[in-house]
């Protein structure tokens, strides 16, 4: 998991994601003091998905805020023709 900036109080992000279909399933916000809480939550859903032959993405991500998460993270949350058409300078 990636470390904020010094001096920043992160969030801690649970994301679950079907690659196949391109949608989250699970998203799920703690503060910084929930590591362990996260980290249980990460580790019940995988073992879930395991369990059931389910192949979804399951990550811990931290960041300053959601609104940055979505900025540094766009695949989770846009359709690749947004973020296509976001970075020729189209407007959609």
């Amino acid at each position: 998991m990636a470390r904020p900036l010094e001096g920043v109080e992160a969030m801690i992000f649970l994301i679950e994601y079907n690659r196949s279909e391109g949608r989250i399933v699970t998203f799920r916000d703690f503060d910084a003091s929930q590591r362990e809480e996260a980290e249980e939550a990460r580790l019940e859903i995988e073992m879930t998905l395991n369990r059931r032959g389910v192949d979804h993405e399951v990550v811990l991500m931290e960041a300053e805020s959601e609104d940055a998460l979505r900025r540094t993270h766009r695949r989770y949350f846009e359709e690749l023709r947004q973020i296509l058409k976001s970075g020729s300078g189209q407007a959609e």
